[in-house]
């Protein structure tokens, strides 16, 4: 009994410190406001985190693209004598919600994780079309004069049609807690808004916004506690194709100093001709009573631009999705304009039209378990050999042509390959022929991010804490250092011919296996005779 005592009273002796130790903090004369473009920005204390970090959360770096800024470039917000008290999410952007999945056969946790990565749960939050904002985690304090941590900025997922910021997946306390970075994610426009088509007005308008962002990053991370000399950009998914098309679009003015696309490269998917963006964008404008493609160019855009934003959602909704040979792929998407995204990748490729700052990318090593829980719920068929083709075309051989190209200009590059499959993030056993989800898409993030258990509220077993933690410090090596932290961590720079393909979580297990990348890049055809459709309706 007096043990128990004691240990209580230490534990609540513990506690007390603790809290004592955080109210210092959040008291002290030092935990001010951060000077910004955007004004002087407050946060506050993450919560839940055995680490102190710092949360500054829905800071604007773009005025609100509405009115006149409706489809076109963003601007920068400048408000420099302004206030923000950063303590809590700024809304959405617009976006059409998919279906609820009809999947009847998920694991445990695999419901909750299939619907919060696919934004079917709580943390959708309000949506408007004021949204461009990012959000930022740190273990800096306000005030602090260490401004040398590497910086992360993650663009999400989500086909360029769902959100991604407030996602409990993407919350970058626990990276920037375990590594002591800087971690930064960004709301960008989406669907119809990111991607209009619009005759006359500048094309990708999202990806205008992620290199905004930078912009924005660059000029005011400092007092944050980053440096702006080592800011990486990564993204995932189709994000993982926006963060390498990035480095095309800006091959003398990176600003960053390395790049990580993860399961996605521009030589995933195809984008859309400006042909077929004007018809979606006539489809829309027709809908809405708004002319076609006979009327004058600016008398429709002034129409659309004067219709709220539900109209515009429920009319892009409608627009019949591109055909595929596994799923349906989002009709609003990058458009070629030849300044942020090109028809011809290779030729731009082997002309050197790139940044070639240090480049890190890889895939899951079944990308298309994800996939076929939605191919399930709509009664989409494929053969095993389709799916296996799905994740080929769509993922691995995309990565093999990124990584090998970039060798031939000497770039320092690695590639992975992400092989776990723990039971508390698993989707479905095997059924019906049905293998089990695998390492499916988006399955190493809350790995990384260190949000497993936020996801799926089920404790992770040790070794797969380990594998998560090796994640973690891999990607913070390469940030830390770009051109050689990487070779000091222990990886291989990639070689076509090498034992260089790293596999992380090989067999649910930590630390370091190579393979050679032949093992996975066999069936890959040659680089001319890329064919990414077999994988289309993955991004």
């Amino acid at each position: 009994m007096r043990t128990a005592v004691v240990l209580s009273l230490f534990a609540v002796a513990t506690s007390h410190a603790h809290s004592s130790h955080l109210l210092q903090h959040r008291n002290s004369s030092r935990y001010d406001h951060i000077t910004t473009s955007s004004g002087n920005v407050t946060g506050h204390l993450a919560s839940n985190t055995t680490d102190i970090v710092y949360e500054y959360l829905g800071i604007r770096y773009a005025k609100a693209p509405v009115g006149d800024l409706r489809f076109a470039a963003p601007e920068p917000y400048v408000a420099p004598n302004s206030t923000l008290n950063a303590t809590s999410w700024f809304p959405h952007c617009p976006f059409n919600l998919p279906p609820v999945t009809q999947f009847n056969r998920f694991d445990p946790n695999g419901f909750e994780v299939y619907n919060t990565f696919t934004a079917h749960s709580p943390w959708q939050a309000d949506q408007a079309e004021d949204c461009l904002a990012l959000n930022v985690w740190t273990k800096a304090e306000p005030g602090e004069e260490r401004g040398d941590r590497p910086v992360f900025i993650f663009f999400h997922g989500g086909r360029f049609q769902i959100p991604g910021p407030h996602s409990p997946f993407y919350v970058g306390k626990y990276f920037a807690g375990d590594q002591d970075v800087v971690v930064v994610t960004v709301s960008y426009r989406l669907g119809m808004f990111g991607f209009s088509g619009a005759p006359g007005v500048e094309q990708n308008a999202a990806l205008r916004d992620q290199r905004l962002a930078v912009e924005w990053v660059q000029g005011n991370i400092a007092g944050f506690g980053g440096d702006s000399g080592r800011i990486i950009i990564q993204g995932q998914s189709v994000s993982g194709f926006s963060t390498d098309a990035y480095l095309y679009a800006y091959p003398e003015d990176p600003i960053v100093a390395g790049a990580i696309a993860q399961s996605g490269t521009v030589f995933s998917f195809l984008p859309n001709t400006p042909e077929y963006s004007r018809s979606l964008y006539y489809n829309v404008s027709g809908t809405l009573g708004c002319g076609n493609a006979s009327t004058p160019e600016v008398d429709t855009l002034a129409c659309l631009r004067s219709k709220n934003v539900s109209q515009i959602l429920n009319a892009a909704r409608i627009v019949p999705a591109l055909p595929s040979q596994a799923l349906a792929q989002s009709a609003f998407h990058p458009t070629v304009d030849n300044k942020t995204v090109w028809a011809d990748w290779l030729e731009r490729s082997r002309a050197g039209k790139f940044a070639r700052v240090p480049y890190l990318t890889g895939n899951n090593d079944y990308e298309s378990g994800f996939y076929r829980v939605s191919a399930f719920a709509v009664n989409k068929t494929l053969s095993p050999e389709s799916w296996v083709l799905f994740t080929e075309r769509g993922f691995t051989c995309p990565a093999k042509y990124s990584t090998d190209l970039r060798k031939q200009f000497d770039v320092p590059t690695w590639r992975y390959r992400y092989m776990g499959d723990y039971p508390n993030l698993r989707l479905f056993e095997p059924f019906d022929g049905y293998p089990d989800s695998g390492a499916y898409h988006g399955s190493e993030l809350t790995l990384l991010f260190g949000t497993t258990y936020d996801v799926t509220g089920s404790d992770s077993p040790p070794e797969q804490q380990a594998a998560a933690k090796y994640i973690r410090q891999a990607w913070a090596a390469f940030g830390r250092d770009p051109e050689r932290g990487l070779t000091g961590f222990g990886w291989p720079e990639y070689n076509s011919s090498s034992e260089s393909l790293v596999r992380l979580s090989y067999n649910n297990t930590p630390g370091l296996d190579l393979a050679y990348p032949v093992v996975y890049d066999a069936d890959c055809p040659p680089i001319e005779q890329n064919d990414p459709l077999p994988g289309r309706g993955g991004f």
